[in-house]
């Protein structure tokens, strides 16, 4: 029972589409119809506005830290994981939206502080050296998905691997039309010229 309330937990404040909430409350119309069409803070940014793409950033870092804390508040062992996976879920198939949301990689960067902070400290290290070293958001995050599922056996919580390798899955498939953009070296870069 008790995961069970954690995962719902998990999912319904991850869930909450901060990106489109955002960008309709500031008059710039449904983030869905530009650029990627997710509501991420990589494709609110296409809108120009640095703020808002800032704020939906800090928002999904939230949503994903915050049910993961109150489950680890509320219950001992394995419900804090639930609330990981789960929020991860909500904000890829939000049910608001048709099941349609974002990739995850803001709020998987929350779940990891949430669960261990060496693990999300691990998680912001791989991401700020990938993007810095190739400037491409896209190969940063999925960078910062694999590393933060390697870093908990290492940093010794283990019992974090399964749901963190696992959210590392989904989100790298929810990546596979950049990783094809990768491949023939059209992925954007952070800073490039737009077309």
């Amino acid at each position: 029972m008790e995961a069970l309330l954690a995962g719902l937990l998990g999912y319904f404040i991850g869930s909450i589409p901060f990106g489109l909430l955002l960008t309709k409350a500031a008059g710039m119309g449904d983030v869905r119809n530009i650029g990627s069409g997710n509501i991420g803070a990589t494709n609110v940014l296409r809108t120009g506005n640095k703020g808002l793409a800032a704020a939906t950033l800090l928002l999904d870092l939230a949503k994903g830290f915050l049910p993961v804390w109150i489950a680890s508040q509320l219950w001992s062992g394995p419900p804090d994981a639930f609330a990981a996976g789960a929020a991860v879920l909500g904000h890829c198939f939000p049910v608001w939206l048709g099941f349609k949301g974002g990739k995850g990689v803001a709020t998987n960067a929350g779940v990891s502080f949430g669960l261990a902070w060496p693990i999300g400290l691990a998680y912001a290290l791989v991401w700020l050296s990938t993007l810095a070293i190739f400037r491409i958001s896209s190969l940063a995050g999925m960078a910062a998905v694999v590393g933060a599922a390697a870093a908990a056996p290492l940093l010794g919580y283990p019992e974090y691997f399964p749901v963190l390798a696992a959210i590392a899955g989904l989100i790298i498939y929810l990546h596979r039309a950049n990783i094809a953009r990768l491949m023939k070296g059209e992925e954007p870069r952070v800073g490039g010229k737009k077309d």
